[in-house]
């Protein structure tokens, strides 16, 4: 089993990556592999809706985008986590999340577990928090809680090592993420399938 930690902030180290790296360990320690991936620094364009998703089988234009879903085919479960800009997920975590669920194959994402991560110095954090819950949401994908919601405080690294409660929901949300993979893995080895899907019924306000 293995969890993709995705870190979207532009300071590799930052307080972001404190939060997903408490996460990390705490999986490690359930008997759960992980993998950090950086977003990087350089802009992320946004999703123009152009549809060569569609037909080459990933986004066109490439970059970490690509690097991702490639990577997240082989992944169990993923933690998204964000620092918090104006009280929202980064603007390169939007791209980046908006260009990997619409060009990614459904079945890359579909019934793995997700949990979302915020970091701020002071606040925005539920509000980024809910945003980014909107991707997981809508793609059949188990969404793991914790003791609080899932956000650490600090302005970097050092700061958020004195968050104590930050870093126990870290941690709790990592033993809740192993418990649920390993029931996931225990109902797979005793025959559960994953549950069946409808054909998609699209319903639009205006024709």
């Amino acid at each position: 089993m293995k969890v993709l930690l995705v870190n979207g902030s532009p300071h590799k180290n930052g307080s972001t990556d404190r939060a997903l790296q408490e996460v990390a360990k705490t999986l490690e320690a359930g008997g759960v592999e992980t993998e950090m991936f950086w977003i990087g620094t350089a802009p992320i364009g946004g999703c123009i809706g152009c549809g060569g998703c569609g037909k080459t089988g990933e986004c066109v234009f490439g970059g970490p985008v690509v690097e991702f879903v490639r990577k997240a085919k082989e992944a169990d479960g993923f933690v998204f986590g964000s620092p918090v800009h104006y009280a929202a997920a980064s603007g390169n975590m939007t791209s980046f999340l908006d260009r990997a669920f619409y060009s990614a194959d459904a079945d890359v994402f579909r019934f793995k577990p997700a949990a979302v991560v915020t970091a701020a110095r002071r606040g925005g954090t539920t509000a980024a928090y809910e945003q980014l819950l909107k991707y997981p949401g809508i793609s059949h994908m188990p969404i793991v809680s914790s003791q609080y919601w899932n956000m650490v405080h600090g302005a970097n690294a050092q700061d958020v090592e004195q968050d104590m409660e930050g870093l126990q929901t870290m941690r709790a949300l990592g033993r809740n993420m192993a418990w649920l993979l390993h029931c996931i893995e225990a109902g797979r080895a005793a025959g559960i399938e994953p549950p069946a899907l409808e054909p998609f019924q699209r319903t639009n306000f205006i024709r």
